[in-house]
């Protein structure tokens, strides 16, 4: 669908100001940038609004390279809207869309969205060729008649808060980390799909997550987590990788629930991911493994139980 359809969908009562962004994670300096947006729309007694894309812009200009996003859309969309802003307009990034100027998209925003302002990083750049940075959109906003302003960005550790970061703590399986720039647990969501009965054959059936291949995932281990099964959290631990003891080549994520036993295939799960245990190793006999899982059951428990949910 073009870009104008997409926006003449929305209809806002009154005028806007909006930030502009994937926003993958919804962390804490998406979070932060977004609190500075709606307290300048309230300011002026205007609508908060964010825009976001469909896809990353990264698979219509770079295609070879594959980014793994942190949330799907429809979890972008729910964290976007827990933080309370007045309308989300979520574009399909085009190769049409990527080739308009940033006058005229920002033109189309104007139109459809009563623009009046814009809240951005100091970083941000639209526009074909990114020509819309923070220096160009100034003047344009001149021109155009939309203020604009420049949020710095949240720094942790010496660490700038951005999706990248997160993304290299999930590679190192720094949970800590994760939670810390994202200010929550990192979370998986996926259907249970029928496994190879492994985990039965141990005595430790799990549920296998059908997870999106474009799912950014921690490194290959063990991990001490929370499950969602209707309104309540259970204890659980969950195994990331290819399973080298049965010679897998293909990398899964398998969840063991503690004290639950009813049947889960079908149903969408979700999991909060807490802490690593272990990073994944290979067993010389299904008992030795066995053995393992007993007692990485038992340390996640210990760590669950200590820490609460978060």
């Amino acid at each position: 669908m073009p870009v104008e359809e997409e926006l003449a969908e929305l209809s806002p009562e009154k005028d806007m100001v909006l930030t502009i962004g994937v926003f993958d994670g919804v962390h804490l300096g998406h979070k932060h940038l977004i609190s500075q947006l709606k307290e300048q729309a309230g300011q002026q007694g205007l609508l908060s609004g964010v825009v976001t894309f469909r896809q990353h812009p990264q698979e219509v200009l770079s295609p070879q390279t594959r980014l793994p996003w942190l949330t799907d859309l429809t979890q972008r969309i729910n964290l976007l809207k827990n933080e309370g802003v007045d309308i989300i307009a979520a574009l399909s990034f085009t190769p049409e869309l990527a080739q308009l100027s940033a006058h005229e998209f920002l033109s189309l925003l104007q139109k459809y969205l009563r623009m009046r302002g814009v809240v951005i990083g100091p970083d941000f750049a639209l526009g074909r060729d990114r020509e819309g940075n923070t220096n160009t959109l100034r003047a344009l906003g001149q021109e155009m008649n939309f203020s604009v302003t420049v949020i710095p960005p949240i720094i942790l550790s010496g660490e700038v808060v951005s999706s990248t970061a997160i993304r290299n703590a999930l590679a190192n399986g720094d949970m800590q980390r994760v939670r810390n720039l994202a200010g929550r647990p990192f979370s998986l969501y996926g259907r249970v799909i029928t496994g190879v009965g492994r985990g039965i054959e141990l005595g430790f059936p799990t549920a296998n997550l059908d997870i999106e291949p474009a799912q950014a995932l921690p490194a290959d281990g063990v991990y001490a987590t929370w499950a969602y099964i209707g309104d309540r959290a259970y204890q659980s631990v969950t195994n990331i990788g290819k399973r080298p003891t049965f010679g897998g080549n293909e990398r899964i994520v398998e969840v063991y629930v503690v004290d639950y036993h009813d049947n889960l295939y079908g149903d969408e799960l979700k999991i909060d991911i807490i802490e690593r245990l272990r990073g994944e190793k290979q067993f010389d006999t299904a008992g030795e493994l066995k053995k393992q899982i007993a007692e990485d059951i038992k340390q996640g428990r210990a760590i669950l139980s200590s820490q609460g949910r978060s």
